[in-house]
């Protein structure tokens, strides 16, 4: 991991930053753009040529077998786990939706929204490296407490053929039913625009490779996106308290999922970075995944030495991080002071993971910056408002010289006679 100390070189920490930005760009755009365009025009089709270029395997359908999703072998214990996490994300989630409203005028009316669910919703399971349930529930809980009617998921199949089994347990404990195994840009597209087999969704949601990505930037306007997900990150902030072997073992934790991860220790104390370091590479031979951490250490890992508190929560807002581990004495007294961060895990005894599985909060969350200007996915991604408007004629009646005198201003002189027209009528209808 790089070392630098603030505030006297700065300027590193701006070329870290720029280096965290994803470019959704040039070969990788003309490359998924012509996978989408494909799927556009050959429907299924392009759909099982994929799945054999990409995945290396020749399906003979890409729904998968309801009995599959009921019946794949996971250990009864696992299984026992997932009901709880699902359980608390429920409750979580049930706090944070929104409700209908309406606020009454004196003459009558009344505005307001009427909030809904989306009709349809299509949830994107990564492959690859891992089995990835807890990615299912994140998606899928939310949208099912919000109301959605149709959740579809798509996840890329195995050598075998068949979507990976903890996944279609994880998908029947959530009652989704509606699942086809392929993955890649060309699943996102036919949740986009539909095939033979496939209807098209509302929004897509779920974390994907840069081709995953790049599909859902591309296909954003035909179907709204939960986010733009570059490589996971976590950042500690850690004091003379923190004890280096908890801290080493978070960094790792973010380390292993990507060698393009982002893991970042700032810390006031020098003792804290020396016994961190040894710590990592004492635990870093232990792991399985030791050459996905190590490359993710070496090329994207940072260690910030700063003067004090302050200089770290001033750092730390800068970077925006994904994960945020205050692990200082007293870390409440500092929580009103994180602007930017996707999920904030404070004290020592919260680590990092129990946000990954079951605290409860989504772990769905912005990247790459994006911290600065977006939230975590939520159970109010799955709904919409439409705004409410019912005047009376006393309340038209009140408003028509404002409603008038805007209109003349902008050169409309029919939205002023769409109200005065009303109120000249000489009609009985006066709703």
């Amino acid at each position: 991991m790089e070392k630098i100390s603030l505030p006297e070189v700065n300027n590193r920490l701006d070329e870290f930053l720029q280096n965290k930005k994803v470019d959704y760009s040039g070969e990788l755009m003309e490359n998924v753009n012509r996978i989408i365009t494909t799927v556009m025009e050959k429907g299924d089709k392009a759909l099982y040529d994929f799945t054999e270029k990409y995945d290396g395997v020749k399906l003979e359908e890409l729904n998968v077998d309801k009995e599959f999703l009921k019946t794949a072998e996971i250990k009864v214990e696992l299984l026992e786990s997932l009901k709880v996490a699902k359980n608390r994300l429920i409750d979580y989630s049930k706090s944070q939706l929104n409700k209908s409203w309406y606020k009454r005028n004196e003459n009558g009316g009344f505005v307001g929204e009427q909030v809904t669910p989306l009709d349809r919703v299509g949830l994107y399971i990564p492959g690859g490296r891992a089995a990835y349930p807890s990615s299912v529930l994140m998606t899928a809980v939310p949208a099912l407490v919000a109301g959605v009617e149709e959740i579809v998921a798509v996840s890329p199949p195995g050598k075998d053929g068949k979507i990976n089994p903890v996944v279609a347990r994880t998908l029947n404990l959530c009652g989704i039913d509606e699942v086809y195994s392929i993955g890649g840009a060309q699943a996102i597209a036919a949740l986009a625009y539909g095939t033979e087999t496939i209807k098209s969704v509302d929004k897509i949601v779920g974390p994907g490779n840069k081709y995953v990505t790049m599909a859902k930037k591309l296909v954003f306007g035909q179907v709204d996106i939960d986010m733009l997900a570059g490589p996971s990150e976590v950042l500690v902030i850690a004091d003379e308290t923190a004890e280096p072997a908890a801290i080493a073992a978070d960094l790792l934790a973010q380390a292993e999922h990507d060698p393009e991860a982002r893991v970042v220790l700032i810390t006031t104390e020098e003792d804290i970075i020396i016994k961190v370091e040894n710590e990592l590479e004492g635990q870093l031979e232990k792991l399985e995944t030791k050459e996905t951490a190590k490359s993710s250490l070496e090329d994207y890992g940072l260690i910030i030495k700063v003067e004090s508190l302050d200089e770290a929560i001033a750092a730390s807002n800068k970077i925006a991080p994904e994960h945020l581990e205050l692990i200082v004495n007293d870390p409440l007294k500092y929580i009103d002071r994180i602007k930017h961060a996707g999920s904030i895990f404070i004290g020592r005894w919260t680590p990092e993971v129990a946000g990954d599985y079951l605290a409860g909060p989504n772990h769905v969350l912005p990247t790459s910056g994006t911290a600065r200007f977006s939230s975590p996915l939520s159970v109010n991604d799955f709904v919409k408002s439409s705004s409410l408007i019912y005047f009376t004629e006393e309340e038209l009646r009140s408003t028509f010289t404002d409603i008038e005198r805007i209109a003349e201003s902008e050169g409309l002189p029919a939205h002023a006679s769409a109200a005065r027209i009303r109120l000249e009528s000489n009609g009985d209808n006066n709703d």
